[in-house]
C-alpha cells in the first residue's frame, strides 16, 4: 500500500472513530423494517441462485465493515441460529457494534478491529459475506474482492456494493469544492461541518450545486451524519455497471443478481414494455445481463448504490425455471412461505382477512414489486397451512376443493383440474411478489 493510500485509510478510520456510522440508537430494532430483513435473510439470495431453501442455523456470516453494528443486528435478526462475525478498522465503531448485539440479546457474535485485507487471519470460511457501503472506499476494489473471495466458501454468497458514478456525480462535485477549501485535509469535525453549512446556505438558490445537493434535502447542523457521508466523505468514489462487471471478472467472481433486482429492468422505463423501439426489441433476446443493466443505468441513474450479490463461479444451473415447468413438475413442487413471513403479526393479518372476509393486500409487508395485488379471503384460507409447514401443491389443491367444493358459476362440483390450474397460477403470482419459495422435489 502506497503512503498516499495509507494516509487516506487513516483519514477514513479517524472519520468513523469520531463519527461511527450509521448513527442509529442502540435500542432501535430492525423488526419494523421487513424489506431490510428480507434482503439480509440468506434464504433470499440462495433461492435466487439455486432455487432451493437453506437453513440459516449454523451458518457463519461475516459483516465486513460492520460500523456501529446495525447491519450486523439485521443479519442476526434475519438469520436465526447463524453466527455473526463483524470486522471494522474503527475501534469506536466495533465497541458500539458489540454493545448493540448484546443489548438485543445476541451472543453468538464476534467483533474485531481488523482491516479487510487481514480477514484470513480469523481462520473462518464464511457461508455469507455482507460488505455494505465499503467497497467503493478501497483504492483497488479488486484487491478487496479477492480478500473476501479467499474466505468465502465455494457455495457461499457475497453481497457488496459500489457508489454509482452517474447518480452520485453531484456529491462528487461538492466533495471537490470542499477539498479545494481544505476541509478534507484532515478528519472533518464540527468546524468543517459548520463551514459546509455556511457555504451552501450563502449560495443563491438557483446555483446548480445547491439545487442538486442541498436545497430541499434537509441538510443542516442537525444533520451532521448526512453532511459527513456526502459533502465531506473521505475517499468517496463512483463506478459504473461496466466497472462492476470488470471487477468481478478480475476477481474471478460470478454475478448473481442486483439486490434490488426488480428495480433494474430497463423495459419498465418505456411507456409500453411490449412495444420497444425496433433496435432494442430485436436485440433483446441476445442481450447480456450486463448490457441490460447498463441500459437502465444510462437511461435512469436513480440508484445511489450498485448493490449486488456474487460468488464463486458455480456449475451450470441444473434446475429448470418454474416458468418452464410441466404440470408433472408442478405436482412435485414444495411450496414455502418466505421465512420473514413466519411471524405472529402475519398470522394475525391472515386470520383477520379470513374471519372478516377482507382482501389481503400483498404489498403491505416486504414485496419488492411495485405491482399492487390483492387476494380473496378464500384463496388466503387455502394457503393458511403454509404458516405451519411447507406443502405440496396437490395438498393445497385438495384444501381449495374443500373450501370451494362447488363452482359458484355452474353450481357443479369443482373439477380437480380447474382447482389445480387456479392454485398454480396464484402460486406463480405470489412467488413473483417474493412471498413464496418454490422448491422442486424429485420429479416423476
Amino acid at each position: 500500500m502506497s503512503s498516499s493510500q495509507s494516509d487516506l485509510l487513516e483519514k477514513i478510520r479517524q472519520q468513523f472513530d469520531s463519527s461511527p456510522y450509521p448513527r442509529i440508537p442502540l435500542d432501535k430494532s430492525p423488526k419494523d423494517n421487513p424489506i431490510a430483513l428480507y434482503i439480509h435473510n440468506l434464504v433470499t439470495s440462495f433461492y435466487l441462485r439455486d432455487q432451493r431453501v437453506i437453513d440459516t442455523k449454523g451458518k457463519v456470516i461475516l459483516d465486513a465493515g460492520c460500523g456501529s453494528g446495525y447491519r450486523s443486528l439485521i443479519l442476526a435478526e434475519a438469520n436465526p441460529g447463524a453466527k455473526i462475525v463483524g470486522v471494522d478498522i474503527s475501534s469506536e465503531s466495533v465497541k458500539l457494534a458489540e454493545q448493540r448485539l448484546k443489548h438485543h440479546g445476541f451472543d453468538n457474535t464476534e467483533f474485531y478491529v481488523l482491516s479487510l485485507e487481514d480477514i484470513s487471519s480469523l481462520g473462518y470460511q464464511f457461508d455469507y459475506i455482507n460488505c455494505d457501503e465499503l467497497l467503493y472506499l478501497f483504492p483497488n476494489p479488486v484487491e478487496a474482492l479477492k480478500a473476501m473471495r479467499s474466505v468465502l466458501k465455494l457455495d457461499g454468497i457475497l453481497r457488496t456494493n459500489l457508489h454509482s458514478s452517474y447518480q452520485r456525480s453531484n456529491f462528487f462535485r461538492a466533495q471537490s469544492l470542499f477539498s479545494m477549501m481544505g476541509l478534507l485535509d484532515s478528519n472533518p469535525e464540527e468546524m468543517e461541518i459548520e463551514i459546509v453549512v455556511d457555504t451552501m446556505e450563502a449560495l443563491k438558490d438557483d446555483v446548480l450545486l445547491k439545487i442538486q445537493t442541498w436545497k430541499n434535502l434537509n441538510y443542516s447542523l442537525e444533520n451532521k451524519e448526512g453532511i459527513l457521508m456526502n459533502h465531506l466523505f473521505q475517499g468517496d468514489k463512483g463506478y459504473t455497471i461496466a466497472d462492476m462487471f470488470s471487477f468481478l471478472r478480475a476477481s474471478n467472481l460470478e454475478f448473481i443478481s442486483m439486490v434490488n433486482w426488480r428495480e433494474w429492468d430497463f423495459r419498465d422505463l418505456f411507456k409500453d414494455a411490449n412495444n420497444l423501439p425496433v433496435v432494442l426489441a430485436m436485440g433483446l433476446e441476445d442481450m447480456s445481463i450486463e448490457a441490460r443493466l447498463q441500459l437502465y443505468e444510462i437511461l435512469n441513474p436513480i440508484h445511489r448504490l450498485l448493490d449486488f450479490w456474487c460468488g464463486h463461479p458455480q456449475p451450470s444451473s441444473s434446475f429448470i425455471p418454474f416458468t418452464n415447468w410441466t404440470d408433472n413438475d408442478w405436482h412435485c413442487v414444495k411450496v414455502y412461505l418466505h421465512p420473514q413471513l413466519l411471524t405472529e403479526n402475519f398470522k394475525q393479518i391472515l386470520g383477520t382477512c379470513i374471519r372478516e372476509c377482507k382482501p389481503l393486500y400483498l404489498n403491505q409487508l416486504f414485496s419488492t414489486h411495485k405491482q399492487v395485488v390483492t387476494l380473496d379471503s378464500s384463496i388466503v384460507s387455502s394457503l393458511l397451512p403454509l404458516l405451519e409447514a411447507p406443502q405440496t401443491i396437490d395438498y393445497l389443491v385438495v384444501r381449495w376443493m374443500q373450501i370451494r367444493p362447488i363452482d359458484p358459476l355452474t353450481l357443479e362440483a369443482t373439477e380437480p383440474e380447474t382447482a389445480f390450474n387456479l392454485i398454480r397460477d396464484i402460486i406463480k403470482l405470489i412467488e413473483n411478489l417474493d412471498y413464496l419459495i418454490l422448491e422442486p422435489q424429485e420429479r416423476i
